[in-house]
């Protein structure tokens, strides 16, 4: 999946020691999108070789490319959103525009009817028999 907005923030780095004894880093950025209605959506880069070819910063137009996972614990759920891939610059800046609206087209103009001979009277219910297509 992918989200498209500016960083408006960038959360401190944590890190620590799994329980196999590695170490690990992870890195927080929460992102604004550019809908009518913008959502913040707050992305982790795990891994510090990950942080490192994906780096983020403030005020930042991005695409970010993410897994979403669930997870339970102590009978709660927690779900997190991983970026894989986050890609910068003028290429997104096009995509990042808010949703264009839809162009009005200018109404079109009714067709013209022909005007009813000057010597008719429109209001004679038997002027131009024969010529109304309606069934009575």
């Amino acid at each position: 999946m992918e989200v498209v907005g500016k960083i408006i923030q960038v959360l401190p780095e944590q890190s620590g020691v799994g329980r196999n004894g590695n170490p690990w880093k992870l890195q927080g950025y929460v992102l604004e999108t550019f809908d009518q209605y913008p959502r913040k959506v707050h992305f982790e880069v795990f891994g510090e070789e990950r942080i490192k070819q994906n780096p983020c910063g403030l005020d930042q137009v991005v695409t970010v490319s993410f897994d979403i996972e669930s997870r339970e614990f102590n009978g709660r759920w927690y779900t997190s959103i991983r970026a894989w891939k986050i890609q910068q610059g003028d290429m997104t800046q096009a995509a990042a525009q808010p949703a264009a609206q839809p162009a009005v087209q200018p109404a079109q103009a009714a067709p013209v009817q022909e005007a009813a001979p000057a010597n008719v009277d429109p209001f004679d219910a038997t002027a131009g028999e024969g010529t109304s297509d309606l069934p009575f």
